[in-house]
């Protein structure tokens, strides 16, 4: 049977692509560590690694039980804090997995309350720019668990917190910006402020712009949420950005209107079990506390 030192020695040959670098990570020789590597190859029934001139290459078998192993890894971290801090040695630590989008808008407010009540207890973000990223970390056990966009057949627990307004920015002088409504057909002709592929909010727009009957043409693309609204107050195209960020990013110049008919997607918090009693508390404060602005209960 795999054991935790086993599965950590692993770990750390292939974040580190080397035996010789992962040895003296571990301060163990690397004779010692290939035997280890070896005894969990034998457990789990053939090779993990392949081992090239100046790499090593994971096996099928090995990318199977990698993100097993680190999920192993990240819960028995998780249960040794839990301990610490029962025993009164160690204050807690909150890990949340998330979306850059979501630090920007839904989070600042949130941690801002969670402070207030729980001021020794640290807070750990992993951002990601996609759901499916998202997702796949929170199955390899990333974090306690994650704020983002309603998770597709999660095998965990969810709750939903709140719907997230999305708006459209423009320049203030642009012509569009006469009112306070828009209808995403109307933009149909414009250039936009398009985002990075493999980022959500590509996703999103694109979407948006499908259900209006027209897909849109791009005039910059852009991996950082809150540059977006900068690019579209400066005047190079519209932006879809959730209006929740607004109230930290939205720079001079730029006008926001609210798409006719609204475009929103659900929030949830969700966890790969039953939260612990921290990552419970704070899902609480999601679902119970004020939202910030463009996020509808």
């Amino acid at each position: 049977m795999a054991t935790l030192r086993q599965l950590e020695y692993f770990v750390t040959v292939v974040d580190q692509a080397s035996f010789t670098k992962a040895a003296e990570i571990m301060h163990v020789t690397q004779p010692a560590l290939s035997h280890q590597i070896r005894s969990l190859e034998r457990s789990a029934g053939g090779p993990l690694l392949e081992r090239l001139p100046r790499t090593i290459r994971l096996t099928p078998t090995g990318r199977a039980m990698l993100p097993h192993a680190r999920a192993a890894l990240a819960d028995a971290e998780r249960a040794r804090c839990a301990a610490r801090q029962a025993a009164g040695l160690e204050v807690g630590e909150l890990q949340i997995a998330t979306l850059y989008s979501i630090t920007l808008g839904v989070l600042p407010k949130a941690l801002r309350r969670w402070r207030q009540t729980h001021p020794d207890v640290g807070i750990r973000l992993f951002e990601h720019r996609h759901t499916d990223e998202l997702i796949e970390a929170m199955y390899a056990g990333e974090a306690d668990l994650a704020v983002g966009p309603e998770p597709a057949n999660w095998t965990g627990v969810s709750r939903t917190i709140g719907t997230e307004e999305l708006v459209v920015v423009v320049a203030s002088d642009d012509p569009a910006a006469t009112g306070d409504t828009v209808k995403l057909q109307d933009l149909a002709d414009r250039a936009w402020v398009h985002y990075a592929p493999g980022h959500g909010l590509a996703d999103v727009l694109d979407r948006a712009c499908a259900q209006a009957g027209f897909e849109p043409r791009i005039a910059v693309r852009t991996e950082q949420t809150a540059a977006a609204p900068a690019l579209a107050a400066a005047g190079l195209g519209p932006a879809l950005v959730p209006d929740n960020i607004l109230d930290n990013v939205l720079p001079r110049g730029g006008h926001i209107l609210r798409p006719d008919p609204p475009v929103c997607r659900t929030l949830t918090a969700y966890t790969r079990g039953e939260p612990d009693p921290l990552a419970a508390a704070f899902i609480d404060l999601l679902v119970w506390g004020d939202h910030p602005a463009g996020t509808r209960r």
